[in-house]
């Protein structure tokens, strides 16, 4: 990877490292959106994001700065037009979202507006961790102040080798999707990890390899930033509390009375109680080893689990770790439905209602924090499902008490409720939280000089803490793995004893989960999905479809099936359970009933009942119990002036009958629609005509009869 950052026409710096057949990475400024902040536009290969940072001031009261990302993906920079209706783009994706979360996870304590725009694509290079570095670039390069830079990194591994960087297509054949984030001396921000199964050591060498290729960016745009020698703005001291109420509030702590103080504005309480809070509590820790909950610093909070909730559901599982509880189910689907499901062959959806921490709230579409969530699960997840599993598999995770990990806790009960349904995974999937409280030593440039990590960390650990470090995996290895980091960074080291400290955590749990269901069972369900193959010959195929697919509609309507057409004779039955597939079984027998109770001979003339006019036709039947087929106009009458008329049947001049004689010519390849006509019988040739009342009625040569009555 070569790096590149110039800023207007200053003179380009260039970096090389390990891996020189990969294309450049370019930072530049200075051209576009002057008036933000902060711009910088970063390309690698032809794909380029353009990253704009912008922050107001405004005097609050509290500490929270917000923080806004918006990350967009312009279907024009593929060279594309929106496919929706309104050729526009719409509301964010999931991508989208997604992508967005983790760049505020390592920017988060800073409060501008970072915007990324992705300008152009090559479909080769990921955008996203271009975005990252643009947005560290943006802000460097603007007044703003903050503890950058940072710079980020994809880490893939490939046949045991780690590639930095790799295009997509190298990204298909990886075992390990790693996002890290570094700042300066080798300090980590944020790691966000989708991974196969990966041994730990595996996994901790890519870390180390990421963390060393962040140092790059980071020192080229610091060059950058200083060549350019932009002074940062002053920023207006943020309020604290009253020292007096501080002092008089961790006196008295924890039965302070608010008499004391009756002027203070009810702000200035809360702020001080929080204050004191966070100082028992980080206290406590670092010195007593102790937490606020009576556990030690590696102890887990009580688990139960159950499964098979409900016996109509495919599967169901109810996890429970301390005030954290998961209801998790999933139905099946077909395959190609998964295109339905975020192209994949297995989606989890995670919601997080309100009463789950007891608020009262809107509830809307899902949001960012649920998608987020719903997708780490997934990621630790999806590596375990076999991939020649003949069903698309949906988990919904419902949050229905929440005390910190809700996102772990939601592998845990989808990975119970996969076993459950009999899904064939290759091992059980654990998760869990680990925080760290630490102490920075001012006289060292903030360096930690003190720190503990906590196991199963609670929601206030998560408040107060610096670190939420969440991993799941198996007994052999990491599967998905996100580290939310509070501070400007940390040492690697800190990072390597989390992922030690998690896997001893990670298998403990694995053992409880063991106790209710250790492996996935035998079968699945009695009530569980069935796919039939259904063979609808050519003949039959127009019937069984129906006018406009009305018959497949109301099939799917009233027995909750799903039909697809695998080819021109083989239609797959996909039912959620057997009793609707009886039903789409009976439903499908009675549409497609041999009907065929007389056996049509080619060239032969039989009397047919017409039924219907319409503007193309008449639409006739040959024998009672018959489906109605179509005599097209331009089979009707020989008479060229009937031409001219034929698009109104009603207003023809030839006097229709209730039973005309038409002349059988088969069926029609493609569609197997019966082929009749009119017309031809109106020419003297020899003719054979047969009533279906009286098979052994039969003319050769000669007028043609007088109609039968057409009998069954």
């Amino acid at each position: 990877m070569f790096l590149w950052f110039c800023y207007c026409c200053t003179t380009p710096l260039y970096f090389s490292n390990s891996f020189p057949e990969k294309e450049k990475l370019e930072i530049s400024s200075g051209k576009l959106a002057r008036f933000a902040d902060g711009c910088a536009v970063v390309q690698l290969g032809d794909t380029s994001v353009m990253v704009t940072a912008v922050s107001k001031m405004k005097p609050s009261p509290s500490q929270f700065m917000p923080l806004v990302v918006d990350y967009r993906q312009k279907a024009a920079a593929a060279g594309r037009i929106p496919t929706n209706y309104l050729r526009r783009e719409l509301s964010s994706t999931d991508k989208e979202i997604l992508t967005s979360r983790v760049i505020v996870h390592q920017l988060f304590f800073l409060f501008p507006q970072i915007l990324c725009n992705l300008l152009a694509v090559d479909g080769v290079n990921d955008p996203a961790v271009l975005a990252i570095n643009g947005a560290s670039a943006a802000l460097a390069l603007s007044d703003i102040p903050w503890n950058g830079p940072i710079g980020a990194v994809r880490v893939g591994l490939i046949d045991g080798e780690v590639v930095v960087n790799p295009t997509r297509k190298e990204m298909s054949s990886s075992t390990l999707d790693l996002v890290v984030s570094g700042a300066p001396r080798s300090q980590i921000v944020m790691l966000e990890a989708a991974a196969e199964n990966v041994l730990q050591q595996d996994f901790c060498h890519a870390i180390k390899v990421g963390v060393k290729h962040t140092q790059q960016i980071i020192q080229g745009i610091q060059q950058l930033a200083k060549e350019q020698g932009v002074a940062k703005r002053t920023v207006p001291k943020l309020f604290t509390a009253p020292e007096q109420i501080v002092e008089c509030v961790s006196f008295q702590f924890p039965s302070f009375s608010l008499e004391k103080f009756p002027e203070a504005e009810c702000y200035e309480i809360m702020e001080s109680f929080n204050v004191v809070l966070k100082e028992v509590f980080r206290n406590l820790v670092l010195n007593e080893y102790r937490r606020c909950d009576g556990r030690d610093l590696t102890s887990l909070r009580d688990i139960t689990c159950e499964v098979d909730m409900f016996k109509t559901l495919h599967g169901s599982a109810l996890f429970q770790r301390g005030q954290t509880q998961v209801f998790t189910d999933l139905p099946f689907f077909l395959i190609f439905l998964s295109f339905w499901v975020n192209s994949m062959d297995v989606c989890l959806e995670m919601n997080f209602p309100p009463y789950a921490t007891n608020e009262i709230g809107k509830i809307t579409g899902m949001n960012r924090r649920e998608l987020g969530h719903g997708a780490l699960a997934e990621k630790a997840l999806k590596p375990v499902i076999p991939s020649e599993f003949p069903f698309t598999i949906r988990v919904t995770s419902e949050v229905l008490e929440s005390n910190g990990s809700s996102s772990m806790a939601s592998a845990c009960g989808g990975s119970l409720a996969l076993m459950d349904a009999g899904v064939p995974i290759s091992s059980p999937v654990a998760g869990v939280a680990v925080g760290l409280v630490s102490r920075a030593n001012s006289e060292k440039n903030g360096d930690i000089e003190d720190y503990r990590l906590l196991t199963d960390i609670l929601g206030i650990e998560d408040y107060h803490g610096d670190m939420d470090f969440k991993m799941a995996g198996t007994n052999k290895g990491i599967t998905a793995l996100q580290a939310d980091i509070k501070l400007p960074g940390i040492p690697l080291k800190i990072v390597m004893e989390a992922i030690q400290q998690a896997t001893v955590a990670k298998r403990e749990i694995l053992q409880i989960m063991n106790k209710t269901i250790a492996k996935p069972r035998a079968s699945r369900k009695e009530n569980g999905p069935l796919v039939e193959n259904v063979q609808v010959p050519l003949t039959k195929r127009a019937r069984f479809v129906g006018p406009g697919g009305y018959n497949l509609k109301k099939l799917q309507a009233e027995t909750g099936v799903t039909v697809s057409q695998i080819d021109e004779e083989t239609f797959s039955v996909f039912a959620p359970t057997p009793s609707a597939m009886h039903e789409a079984r009976e439903f499908i027998t009675e549409i497609c009933k041999d009907d065929q109770d007389y056996q049509l001979e080619f060239g032969a003339i039989y009397t047919a009942t017409i039924t219907e006019l319409r503007d193309i036709g008449v639409m006739v039947k040959l024998y009672p119990n018959m489906t109605p087929v179509l005599l097209h106009n331009s089979q009707l009458d020989q008479r060229k002036d009937f031409k001219k008329t034929r698009k109104s049947p009603y207003r023809l001049s030839i006097p229709f009958l209730p039973n005309e004689q038409v002349k059988y010519f088969g069926r029609d390849p493609t569609d197997g629609r019966m082929r009749l006509s009119r017309k031809v019988l109106q020419s003297p040739a020899t003719t054979v005509v047969k009533t279906l009342s009286d098979k052994s009625n039969i003319v050769v040569g000669g007028a043609i009869p007088e109609p039968a009555s057409s009998t069954s």
